[in-house]
């Protein structure tokens, strides 16, 4: 009997990761991301680093440590003494989402550093948990004087004002769409602080990828990120539409017309059905 003793790709071993909600493995499936640009990036030895990390913060931890000295240790080590932050200098690289990186020059996306953080939080038994913020990913713990929402880029304590003020530029918008009628006008601020699902997570991670490599035009690059968004998400249509664009950027008109039929398909109210039919018919010809 011949066994197939190859390594799986890097979008097969993805798609393992992501193919069910239960057990959800983040860390593992945000550090492959990594793999588009080091296919033999060896993904347990970011969760190694992780844990030889966390095991060093357990290290400082008195005994019978309550949650409030867990989270300030954490906050001490992992930004103090470790120097995890933003890349202020080049905030937009793509390797500022590739935990691999992260981990070695301790810059990265807010998103980045929370999921190591959320990783090291939750292992020191804090209930610790991501929030999909408008514009900037923050995490938050619930301790028993109660939330304690952070940026990650810092690891500050926001409050309330400070995140009303944050939100502001998404709110207006926010609320104009929501049809919700509220006696002050705006949408509680609870409501942008629910949990981040693990598959959301994800998601945000590759579209900050997306929006690198298609302002850079990068299509082989961007091809990469929508295969694993089109995994991820295979019934948010948007994702197979916006890889058959990159197809037809590519030339492989074959895939760009079987990923923009699909969409065609599925979104037959989409306000861009008729110049999406009109690209079809031209990659037709082709």
């Amino acid at each position: 009997m011949n066994l197939n003793l190859d390594a799986p790709t890097p979008l097969a071993y993805f798609a393992s990761l992501v193919q069910s909600d239960a057990d959800f493995p983040v860390l593992e499936a945000a550090a492959s991301l990594a793999q588009d640009e080091e296919p033999q990036l060896d993904v347990q030895h970011v969760l190694d680093e992780l844990a030889r990390l966390l095991k060093k913060v357990k290290g400082r931890l008195p005994a019978e440590a309550d949650d409030l000295t867990r989270l300030a240790i954490l906050t001490q080590v992992f930004y103090k003494e470790m120097g995890f932050g933003v890349n202020a200098n080049d905030y937009y690289a793509p390797e500022n989402s590739y935990l691999n990186e992260v981990l070695r020059t301790r810059r990265g996306l807010p998103i980045a550093l929370a999921v190591l953080w959320l990783e090291l939080a939750q292992g020191l038994g804090l209930n610790a948990q991501g929030v999909s913020f408008p514009g900037h990913f923050l995490v938050k713990v619930a301790l028993k004087g109660g939330l304690v929402v952070i940026d990650p880029l810092t690891g500050q304590s926001l409050g309330v004002d400070n995140l009303a003020e944050r939100l502001g530029p998404y709110r207006d918008a926010a609320d104009a769409n929501s049809g919700l009628d509220l006696d002050d006008g705006e949408t509680p601020l609870g409501l942008y602080l629910q949990p981040c699902p693990p598959r959301d997570l994800l998601a945000r991670m590759l579209r900050n990828l997306k929006e690198v490599f298609r302002v850079q035009e990068d299509w082989p690059r961007l091809l990469q990120v929508l295969d694993r968004l089109v995994v991820l998400l295979p019934q948010t249509w948007s994702e197979r539409r916006d890889r058959g664009l990159v197809y037809a950027q590519l030339g492989r008109n074959h895939e760009a017309l079987h990923d923009l039929q699909m969409y065609l398909q599925a979104e037959p109210l989409a306000p861009d059905q008729d110049a999406l039919k009109t690209r079809v018919k031209e990659l037709s010809k082709t």
